[in-house]
Formats: structure tokens, C-alpha cells, sequence
């Protein structure tokens, strides 16, 4: 009896070992290993704005010892940037709103959103839900570079350019430029444009105060009218 209990065992004991045993990598795993390519991190090889790397290194320190702040997270700083172009003549021909949709991606380097009328108009042959125009929220690396484009390159382009108005603030912190005319981008062709288009420029800002976002604007390289 005994003996027949053992030669029972014996096989269950294999049966282990077989499910114990570790799996062997193929050849081909290998060759499939090899092929796939290492991973890469986005973060290391994107580098960081100008303007907001200058931010945390100069401007940041330089604003708590203005405003007298002790922590560093109550700093003034850029929330978003919006970019509104109307086109109210898209009430009457709904293809202008095509070149106005790519001119504004051109200029913010993101796909814009098309604005609708939120009731109707019968004085301007408004409906509710009509395209009128073309919207970006601008946020992190984007928004940076956005500001960064604006303050050194576009506004300068601007005909008997002598400054930015200080009375365009809205109270709470946010400021709005509007341009006339979206030529002044250099992203923009001249040759394919059919007709000139305005837009508004407001940045959101962090700040309590008026005095505070224009403290942050003015330290950023904003070009104030004196």
C-alpha cells in the first residue's frame, strides 16, 4: 500500500516542477524586443518659454519684494489668454468664417473655436446659433510664447506704434488689447488675405488688483504708453 501511494505522488510532483519551471524566452521575442524603440520623455526635450522660464527666475523674486509677499505661491502670474475674433459679416455669407477660423489657428498656433450668436438680432439679421466668430483659450507653454510673440515682435509692427493704453484694465486683474488689423502677425499672408480682421486680446492674470496685473504686465515687458 505504501508503495502505491508513492508512485500516486510522483507524478503530481512533476506535474509541480512542470508549472514551476520559468517560461523560456523565443528568438523571436528577442528580435521583437530589439525592434521596439526606447522610450522617450517629452518633458526633457521640450524646452521651456523664454518668457516663463524668465518668470520664475527673475520676475517671480522681483515681485515679492515689491508687493511685499512671504510666500511664493501668492505671486501675481498668468491664468490664460483668450483671442476673440469677430466677424460679423459671417451673418450674411457663412463661408467667410473659413480663412477667419485659419488665420486665427495661424496666429495662436491652436485650432480655434467658432462662436455662435446666444440670441437672435432682427435689427442686424442675427439668429440664435449663428457662426459670428472665432474664439482660443491659450494656456501653460502656449500662452507664454503667445505673449512672448505679441510684446516683441507684433505690437512693434504696429503703424506709429508709441504703447499699449494703462486704462484697459477691467478691475479684476485681467487687461484687453484689440487690434485692428491681423497683418501686423507675421504668420499671417498678405497676399491670401481678403479682408482685414480685428480681434481682442485679453490676458487673465492672478492678480487682486489692477495695480498688481499691471505691476506683472509691466515687469513681463508689456510696452505701456507713458
Amino acid at each position: 500500500m505504501t508503495k502505491e501511494k508513492e508512485t500516486t505522488k510522483e507524478p503530481k510532483k512533476e506535474a509541480q516542477g512542470v508549472k514551476k519551471e520559468p517560461r523560456r524566452e523565443r528568438p523571436a521575442d528577442k528580435q521583437q524586443a530589439s525592434d521596439r524603440p526606447a522610450a522617450v520623455s517629452h518633458h526633457s526635450a521640450k524646452e521651456t518659454p523664454r518668457l516663463r522660464d524668465r518668470f520664475h527666475k527673475e520676475i517671480a523674486p522681483a515681485m515679492m519684494k515689491e508687493l511685499e509677499l512671504k510666500n511664493p505661491m501668492a505671486v501675481p502670474h498668468l491664468h490664460k489668454i483668450v483671442v476673440n475674433m469677430g466677424v460679423g459679416d459671417a451673418t450674411q455669407n457663412a463661408k467667410i468664417m473659413d480663412p477667419a477660423v485659419n488665420e486665427l489657428g495661424q496666429i495662436t498656433g491652436q485650432k480655434p473655436v467658432v462662436t455662435r450668436a446666444k440670441k437672435s438680432i432682427a435689427a442686424f439679421k442675427v439668429r440664435e446659433g449663428m457662426p459670428i466668430g472665432a474664439m482660443v483659450t491659450l494656456r501653460g507653454d502656449r500662452m507664454y510664447e503667445f505673449l512672448d510673440r505679441l510684446m516683441s515682435i507684433v505690437l512693434p509692427r504696429v503703424r506709429d506704434f508709441k504703447g499699449v493704453s494703462t486704462k484697459s484694465f477691467d478691475g479684476r486683474g485681467n487687461y484687453t488689447i484689440g487690434l485692428r488689423d491681423q497683418l501686423i502677425f507675421p504668420e499671417i499672408d498678405y497676399s491670401r488675405v481678403d479682408k482685414q480682421k480685428g480681434m481682442n486680446v485679453t490676458i487673465v492674470t492672478t492678480a487682486k488688483s489692477d495695480d498688481q496685473a499691471h505691476s506683472l504686465l509691466k515687469h513681463m515687458g508689456m510696452p505701456f504708453r507713458a
